[in-house]
């Protein structure tokens, strides 16, 4: 006799365990949908008990990478510049507001000194970052009406 995990338990043949979503005892928590492992008891025989099966592994989509896969390719990309560009149009502050919120781990006092040099250069290195995650970053602070572009870091100074 073969039972899910969640829902109605049988841990042998005259004992029935049924469970509820957030039961105190129930052998899952919230909805009991299964996602990715699904496990099975089996009766051994009267009163012997229940062993567990070997768990059935969903396999990935096909053409799907994993998240591993994904990290991996961006480590590997070469690395890319997020370049910020003066403009006439926003506050000095607002530029060092938007950096940091867009740009993950920025602090005031590093988006101070990168509004500066673009103030006074005419442009400023934001980060260094995969071509993925420089082209997100672009577009973001595009999206809060800054002048940005990408390039290559690799090459030049």
């Amino acid at each position: 006799m073969e039972t899910a995990i969640c829902g109605r338990l049988a841990l042998s043949p005259n004992t029935v365990f049924n469970s509820k979503p957030g039961d105190k005892h129930s052998l899952c928590r919230g909805a009991c949908t299964s996602r990715g492992i699904l496990m099975a008891m089996s009766a051994a025989g009267p009163g012997k008990g229940g062993v567990l099966e070997r768990p059935i592994i969903e396999k990935t989509t096909p053409g799907r990478e994993s998240e591993f896969d994904l990290r991996k390719s961006r480590k590997t990309s070469p690395p890319y510049r997020v370049i910020l560009h003066n403009d006439n149009f926003n506050k000095r502050e607002y530029v060092v507001q938007v950096l940091m919120k867009v740009i993950p781990g920025m602090t005031l006092d590093i988006a101070v000194n990168i509004m500066q040099e673009a103030h006074h250069n005419g442009l400023s290195v934001v980060i260094i970052c995969s071509q993925a995650d420089a082209e997100d970053h672009c577009m973001q602070l595009r999206g809060n009406g800054l002048l940005s572009s990408i390039e290559p870091a690799s090459g030049g100074c």
